[in-house]
């Protein structure tokens, strides 16, 4: 199935709506639009295998440019709207992306770009062109609405985060597949989730992302209508769900996060029992949380566990959550391994490094242009077993627990902590708003715990609040795990999907020091 096939059958309806302005996008319209921007890019010389890149808002143009990239060939590459224009270049660049795409939104940083992109075969901006670029609908329209006469699968080439050093590129070898051909994601969002042409899916996040770019289009591909918000407002979701009855949603912790601390009256005003299936990656979802939501909307909160490398993929419902809080699922896809630092296999309950092995013949990925990220993901002895860098556990019943990134654990005195867990604690304090707990320079220890604290009302920042905060995790965790002390922030450094950018809050700390984090 695809979005042409919504075309031919129920070309009026939508395939998806901008939250803020109500702007519908039908799935005829989608077609010809992404035909078109297909049709561009051959214009402009591009062939199967070639790049594009994306730097642009949630705006009713991005998905159009994606699809017009997976139906003739082409590896497309989102770029965080969050990133400068010297980030930017980088990706783009690394990537080998021909076209650009990109809006006036971005203009301040995407001006920069014109003179340290000079070899682009095309690049494109949304509404007002800057100089430099030519403008997108003009560009787009000029095109026919048929489809390329070489039409074949295309695929995303996503960039990790940057939360632990540079992005980096994972590549997989397109298939040759035609454009309608089922992939993995596609089983499992029908066969797990329920997806179809009966669906209203809400999408809140950033369309840059690995998860809401990848599950708007597996949605669009079944015939699912999306709704799309411009940016992430908690109390405008809510009103979302309700407006559209919505039936499925994907989340983040911190915008159930942010959607609990609304006041009572706010967060109980709204309808939300459409909503059947309710998704939640990325990070860990700290316990009181989760069962926070679990009690306000029912067993309808789904978690996994996954990457965008699609080594492996773990799930869970709320019932199986329920029975064992805390974990992210069991894999349905790839064989969990937990190993030490020697890449021997851990006891059940012992924690270590996370590897998904992966039938041999499989098609692996690597990370673009770096052999030695690629060669660092893979197990010792066993090359089909591979590791996204996260420390975990298993339990008797084979669940995974997440413990921490590799990159983030504090050694202090010898002692390994992995902060996730404080953080998790901290984060239920009805004074925080966020928190970042890292590991900072210690001449005895080596390193000490620190807590990096948004408060909920900055008036509060304060030793008193310190205090309280310091005895609070000194209630529920053993001392070692504890902060010594705790500073505080107007807003941390948080990627939009959720991820915390913790190397930029450990970088106020170590300075030129060498940390881990790299």
């Amino acid at each position: 199935m695809h979005i042409s096939t919504h075309a031919q059958n129920t070309p009026d309806r939508a395939a998806f709506i901008m939250a803020s302005t109500d702007e519908v996008v039908t799935f005829k319209q989608l077609d010809d639009y992404s035909n078109q921007i297909a049709q561009l890019a051959r214009a402009r010389g591009l062939q199967v295998g070639d790049g594009i890149a994306i730097f642009m808002d949630n705006n009713k143009h991005f998905l159009e440019i994606c699809w017009a990239a997976q139906r003739s060939g082409l590896y497309f590459t989102a770029v965080s709207s969050r990133l400068t224009a010297s980030e930017v270049e980088y990706i783009v660049k690394d990537c080998g992306a021909k076209m650009l795409f990109t809006s006036d939104y971005m203009k301040e940083e995407a001006d920069k770009l014109v003179a340290l992109l000079p070899d682009m075969a095309g690049m494109f901006m949304v509404g007002k062109a800057s100089e430099g670029y030519e403008e997108y609908l003009p560009a787009r329209d000029a095109q026919p609405a048929e489809p390329v006469a070489d039409e074949t699968q295309g695929m995303d080439m996503l960039y990790s985060s940057g939360t632990t050093g540079r992005p980096k590129g994972i590549r997989r070898k397109l298939t040759g597949n035609a454009i309608g051909e089922a992939d993995a994601l596609l089983g499992l969002v029908t066969l797990l989730y329920g997806f179809d042409d009966k669906q209203i899916y809400l999408s809140p996040a950033p369309l840059y992302h690995a998860a809401p770019l990848r599950y708007n289009m597996a949605a669009q591909q079944v015939g699912t209508t999306c709704i799309i918000m411009e940016n992430f407002d908690p109390e405008q979701a809510l009103a979302m769900i309700e407006k559209h009855k919505c039936t499925k949603s994907q989340w983040v912790p911190t915008m159930f996060v942010r959607m609990l601390k609304l006041p009572e009256d706010i967060r109980t005003k709204y309808d939300t029992s459409s909503m059947q299936t309710a998704i939640h990656a990325a990070a860990p979802c700290p316990i009181p949380i989760k069962e926070q939501m679990i009690d306000w909307w029912g067993p309808v909160i789904y978690e996994y566990y996954a990457g965008s490398e699609g080594n492996g993929f773990c799930q869970l419902s709320s019932e199986e959550w329920l029975a064992h809080k805390g974990s992210v699922g069991t894999a349905l896809t790839g064989i969990l391994h937990i190993c030490d630092e020697e890449g021997e296999e851990v006891p059940v309950g012992e924690s270590g490094s996370i590897f998904f092995e992966q039938p041999e013949e499989a098609p692996g990925f690597e990370y673009y242009n770096d052999p030695k990220k690629t060669a660092e993901s893979r197990h010792p002895v066993h090359k089909n077993w591979t590791t996204l860098g996260d420390v975990g556990k298993l339990d008797e019943d084979g669940y995974l627990y997440l413990t921490d990134r590799k990159a983030f654990m504090i050694i202090s005195g010898g002692v390994n902590i992995y902060p996730q867990e404080t953080e998790n604690l901290l984060i239920t304090h009805p004074r925080v708003a966020d928190v970042a707990v890292i590991g900072v320079p210690n001449e005895d220890f080596g390193e000490e715990v620190k807590a990096v604290v948004q408060p909920a009302e900055w008036s509060d920042a304060g030793p008193a609040l310190e205090e309280e905060l310091i005895a609070f995790c000194k209630e529920n965790l053993s001392a070692i795990k504890c902060p010594r002390s705790v500073d505080f922030d107007q807003e941390l450094p948080r990627h939009p999907t959720g991820k915390l950018y913790k190397r930029l809050v450990r970088d106020r700390y170590w300075g030129n020091k060498d940390s881990k984090i790299v």
